[in-house]
């Protein structure tokens, strides 16, 4: 086809950009009502540990048991393209899996659905995530996806360095990772005033 003499391959139109979406993000007193709401101690489990390590839903439900080490508190994830990271672990939430640990004695995987060995769904963590945030009256639209942006933007506000942050989430970008700088709302004490000088050193 010929437009004007020129072939329409040759020819190079610039595409409008198309504006991006914020990702949902939940204050961080809605994220631990959220997922600390259930009764249920798997349902509960699983999303603590989602919330306070920032992974992704199938590094979560893909977890061995000795990929937690108790020891050094920290989890060993294995992310996209096989690359594998280390998130710290809290102690509080280790007390909470060793309550799931007694309760479940998942065979293989952390968490496992009905059948012994087999992972938990992805389509069942949403589920979960899903009812208990109507539980606790969050209207919005969260999956465990949330989870992660929640960690991500609440780890900014609480005043996390944004390349350890880049390490903590496995990008292997920065720039992926300095988008949350547009979600964080940083606490207006932990902003210094200009307009107070610094003191001089004494002599």
């Amino acid at each position: 086809m010929d437009i004007l003499g020129n072939k329409w391959d040759g020819i190079k139109i610039k595409r409008p950009r198309v504006a991006k979406k914020l990702p949902t993000v939940l204050s961080q007193s809605d994220a631990y009502r959220l997922v600390t709401s259930s009764y249920n101690v798997k349902h509960r489990t699983l999303m603590m540990l989602t919330y306070a390590t920032g992974m992704r839903c199938e590094e979560a439900l893909s977890l061995l048991p000795e990929q937690i080490d108790s020891a050094r508190l920290v989890v060993r994830i294995k992310g996209k393209g096989n690359k594998s990271r280390e998130v710290p672990l809290p102690e509080d939430i280790l007390e909470q899996l060793r309550i799931y640990f007694k309760q479940y004695r998942p065979s293989k995987y952390l968490f496992e659905g009905f059948k012994k060995g087999k992972k938990y769904s992805a389509t069942s963590f949403r589920k979960i995530v899903s009812r208990a945030a109507l539980s606790v009256g969050i209207n919005k639209g969260v999956s465990p996806h949330v989870l992660r942006h929640c960690f991500a933007t609440h780890m900014l506000e609480r005043g996390i360095n944004l390349k350890r942050l880049q390490l903590l989430m496995g990008h292997s970008s920065l720039k992926t990772t300095s988008g949350y700088l547009h979600l964080a709302h940083p606490y207006l004490g932990e902003v210094p005033n200009l307009l107070i000088p610094i003191k001089q050193a004494q002599p």
